[in-house]
């Protein structure tokens, strides 16, 4: 996921997000020839320190190509490419466009003009005596190719290039021009000719003119980018030694680490079919995820938190809140940093990240196959797809690779509802799987230190590999088999975890810190310091519905609003009343019964007592 870095705004820029593409450009000289009118910079969003950077941006999806106008001054995201696709030659020829299409008097000085030359100024270029070459590039209308020729010479001096369209069919035939793209050179003595190239291409075209004799390259000054300091206690990347047999805890908490506090992070609000995704997804990874107890506590209390919410919206920031512990919870914690194990790459750009995901929902499937019952009473137990249409949904919404979305879309739309059981819906992810290693094989994407072979490999599973008349065939039985003892808890490794206390910073007032000091001098009081702890977590869940309800802002149905504010406020106004939690409302309650009933009984009383005064007034007799 990339955005665009912050660069003055004396210059046109442009964002490239792909850092493939970003070699690419450097291979062609295009960046550095063309520098001067349009910059090309990349920014990835996967880099902890660029998180605030691709949030304030808008960056919800990778690659994300961003254009910003030159000698702007106030801020702005950009403007978003809307290319039909992310190859090399069409970022090219939008870069194109953005420039020509720039306002005249906001473009930036070395930007030459673009537009196509008449025939008549064609003609008046013979006329004019000057002290340098003029090449014309003659082209059809929908061609890039004089117009890269242009921005490849800017940074040249004693040539000039223009572009003229071949409407004009007499001059054409007047300079022996019989084909498009052509180039015809007029020398500085005024002699002139069509050049013979053996290809019509930019590249010979450019490569041509810089080769003739006196022109050369401009002494421009360098480009000042701010430059990194260097950090002395930078972490420096240390390979891990891991067992590829092995599952380990670390990529699955580095993956919701990225999860919760990145990917999520690029939605402001979360709402509607977003809001649905985001609690299934959590309610499933509350009750399967096979993780340490201080993680999947966060994911239950996380949660219950998201179920006892009555609203239509949440803000992302009253989710980091909780996730980051804001709360100050006792005993529930996410590491927060990304520590790669069996999905580490050669290269920082390569795995990571979509690796865990896969291996976070192979888990998934795996356990809702081996704990049948464990997603009882959330109403997500009836579908043997469950898993598999959280993880559509989730990456439909939330998964940054868009591309990678749409892939996973068609295959889902392709078989998966033909997934009738648990045990199904951990093979049809095994066998999607594979097809994306099949895909993407030899791609640049793939790491050459890990390439995409299907999997699992012979080495570590002979018995899923068979062959039926001389062609390889998987037994499914055995494949199976081994996905629920790969993915199973016994298999877990939890080498490279962090534990609370290694990120953990003490803060000033931390209540854990005291409760901890307090259970040293009173180890007789646990069962004060629990109803404390309750009480000082009830209280900051005050303080973070408070900002909930303040981030929230005007809601649709504003009778519905004041109600849910009403909710929440009667909500967060929890006490300890004999270490059980009772809200005002509910004390309120049985107050008001408590008086109505001894009303009740009060006026009964007198009823019947008036009664029976009456009654016996009635029927009495004097006696004789």
């Amino acid at each position: 996921m990339e955005a665009c870095p912050k660069i003055g705004p004396d210059e046109l820029v442009t964002c490239c997000g792909l850092l493939a593409d970003e070699q690419k450009l450097k291979n062609q000289e295009t960046q550095s020839n063309w520098e001067s009118a349009i910059k090309v910079g990349v920014l990835d969003c996967g880099e902890e320190e660029n998180y605030e950077t691709c949030k304030e941006y808008g960056i919800h999806y990778y690659p994300t190509f961003r254009f910003f106008k030159a000698f702007t001054k106030q801020f702005t995201t950009g403007e978003n490419y809307k290319g039909a696709d992310r190859e090399l030659q069409t970022v090219r020829q939008m870069m194109i466009d953005f420039l020509q299409n720039h306002s005249q008097e906001l473009r930036p000085p070395a930007c030459p003009p673009l537009e196509p030359i008449s025939s008549s100024d064609v003609t008046s270029l013979f006329e004019k005596n000057s002290h340098h070459y003029t090449a014309i590039v003659f082209e059809s209308n929908n061609s890039y190719v004089g117009r890269e020729v242009i921005l490849d010479l800017i940074q040249y001096e004693n040539i000039v290039v223009k572009r003229a369209l071949n409407f004009d069919k007499p001059l054409l035939e007047k300079l022996g021009v019989t084909s498009v793209p052509s180039c015809y050179l007029i020398h500085a003595n005024g002699s002139h000719g069509l050049i013979n190239i053996l290809k019509p291409l930019r590249s010979f075209f450019s490569s041509y003119l810089k080769s003739l004799p006196g022109v050369r390259k401009k002494l421009l000054l360098p480009l000042q980018l701010p430059v990194q300091e260097n950090k002395e206690n930078q972490e420096i990347k240390v390979w891990k030694e891991f067992d590829k047999s092995k599952l380990y805890m670390a990529d699955l908490e580095s993956g919701l680490h990225y999860l919760l506090r990145v990917e999520l992070a690029t939605h402001k609000t979360l709402e509607g079919a977003e809001l649905k995704t985001f609690k299934d997804f959590v309610t499933v990874s509350a009750k399967l995820f096979p993780g340490r107890q201080p993680v999947v506590k966060l994911l239950e209390t996380l949660q219950e938190w998201l179920v006892s919410l009555p609203l239509d919206k949440i803000p992302y920031d009253a989710i980091l809140d909780l996730v980051n512990n804001k709360m100050r919870i006792s005993g529930i914690f996410l590491p927060k940093k990304v520590q790669w194990v069996g999905c580490q790459g050669s290269r920082p750009e390569l795995r990571g990240y979509s690796c865990s995901l896969w291996k976070l929902f192979h888990t998934l499937t795996v356990q809702a196959a081996l704990r049948p019952k464990a997603l009882i009473n959330t109403g997500l137990e009836d579908s043997p797809q469950i898993v598999l249409q959280i993880m559509r949904r989730y990456i439909h919404h939330f998964f940054g690779c868009k591309a990678c979305a749409q892939h996973f879309e068609e295959m889902a739309k392709e078989s998966m509802d033909s997934v009738k059981t648990l045990d199904k819906a951990v093979l049809w992810l095994w066998e999607k799987h594979n097809v994306v290693n099949n895909r993407l094989a030899g791609d640049l994407t793939e790491d050459p230190k890990f390439p995409k072979v299907q999997w699992p490999t012979p080495d570590i599973c002979p018995a899923c590999h068979e062959e039926i008349k001389g062609l390889h065939s998987w037994n499914e039985a055995q494949v199976l088999q081994f996905m629920k003892y790969h993915y199973n808890s016994e298999n877990i490794l939890y080498k490279y975890t962090e534990s609370q206390t290694d990120f953990s910073e003490p803060e000033q007032g931390d209540t854990r810190e005291v409760k901890d000091k307090s259970l040293l001098k009173n180890p007789s009081g646990n069962r004060e310091n629990k109803i404390q702890d309750k009480e000082n977590t009830l209280d900051s869940e005050s303080k973070v519905l408070d900002k909930l309800i303040a981030n929230l802002g005007p809601v649709k149905d504003s009778g519905k609003s004041a109600v849910e504010s009403a909710d929440l406020k009667e909500t967060k106004q929890s006490v300890s009343f004999l270490g059980i939690g009772f809200s005002n409302i509910d004390m309120s309650l049985c107050v008001i019964l408590y008086v109505a009933s001894s009303l009740f009984l009060m006026v009964m009383y007198f009823f019947f007592r008036m009664r029976s005064k009456r009654w016996k007034v009635k029927y009495h007799r004097s006696s004789v």
